[in-house]
């Protein structure tokens, strides 16, 4: 039961209307903080009230009560100071709530409830609903999630799978505090991710460069080709311009003997050609008698006199042949050898 002194203080400081009244207006407002207040030292007789000034994030200035004390989770483990603003619109406001840090300890750094400032925003407090919630509720809950992430203490993330968490309250505060420290290594990871892209960067725009080089120069070669394929096609329709020229005229002129296609430089080309034409000539009366004889035309004796006949005019053909001393006659006449 809380003392007659503390019941006192609250009934004054809710009633006061100096300069020093507190922001709450309503007087069943003041009856249900009055009624919370109460229940809350009763259930945790450490804490002490007091009136004083709150700053809100947008500038404006409140008098409100506040209640301050120690909360005890484990025995191996320091208590957690701790002070409870009562909102100017409580009960349809949560309560803020501070961890107040030690000179020796500090809030380890991404608790997943508790800000480095020791502004606290558990799941209950986000989903606050009056009048399900209240301040004793509230440091309940609070004593929970620190006996398993301890502000000053730095806990695994694998504290929060406890199987003993039951009730929808509990599981609310396993799956923030999961998602945060899940969040954290994605965040880590991520980074970590980043900084591999911002150290490939370099590489990148290196090749990049290479490429471009690369683009340029096949640019180049493809105009040159392109160049050079125009080249071509001039000089394709300069022959085709040429050919068609000439050879009108060649079928408007007809050659009276095919010899004359052949005409020899000088002497010793006329006498190629000729000894050339009369050795192809004796190859094909030789080809020729061969069939005959094989088909029985003609006899084997005549075969072997003409034979031995056009072998003779052979000889000295091809003879003459290396007396002109060209390297192409002689390897001919070689092969037909």
């Amino acid at each position: 039961m809380p003392s007659s002194s503390l019941i006192e203080f609250i009934d004054t400081a809710l009633s006061c209307t100096s300069d020093f009244a507190l922001s709450y207006s309503d007087s069943k407002q003041k009856w249900l903080i009055r009624k919370h207040l109460l229940s809350l030292i009763q259930d945790h007789p450490t804490f002490t009230l007091s009136t004083d000034t709150f700053f809100h994030d947008d500038g404006t200035t409140v008098n409100l009560l506040q209640a301050t004390g120690h909360l005890h989770v484990a025995n191996h483990t320091p208590s957690i100071p701790l002070t409870i603003w009562i909102h100017e619109n409580y009960p349809l406001m949560p309560p803020m709530v501070y961890v107040l840090s030690y000179s020796t300890s500090s809030i380890h750094q991404d608790h997943p409830f508790v800000h480095s400032s020791g502004a606290t925003s558990s799941p209950y407090l986000q989903t606050w609903e009056f009048p399900r919630c209240n301040l004793t509720e509230l440091v309940h809950n609070l004593v929970r999630i620190f006996s398993r992430d301890h502000p000053f203490v730095d806990s695994p993330a694998a504290s929060f799978t406890h199987p003993s968490l039951t009730s929808k309250m509990e599981a609310l505060d396993r799956l923030s505090g999961m998602l945060h420290y899940d969040t954290i290594v994605l965040l880590a990871q991520t980074e970590d991710e980043m900084e591999d892209l911002y150290n490939l960067q370099p590489e990148m725009v290196k090749r990049n460069d290479i490429i471009a080089s690369m683009i340029v120069e096949l640019e180049h070669e493809r105009m040159n080709l392109t160049h050079k394929v125009k080249n071509l096609m001039n000089q394709a329709d300069v022959l085709v311009n040429w050919l068609r020229v000439n050879d009108a005229k060649s079928h408007g002129k007809k050659l009276e003997d095919d010899d004359i296609a052949f005409v020899a430089g000088d002497e010793d080309s006329r006498l190629l050609i000729e000894s050339l034409a009369t050795d192809s000539a004796i190859e094909d009366s030789m080809y020729a008698l061969d069939k005959a004889v094989e088909q029985g035309v003609v006899s084997f004796d005549a075969y072997l006199k003409q034979v031995r006949m056009l072998a003779r005019e052979q000889f000295f053909l091809r003879a003459k042949l290396v007396k002109l001393r060209d390297p192409l006659a002689f390897s001919i006449g070689l092969e037909r050898d």
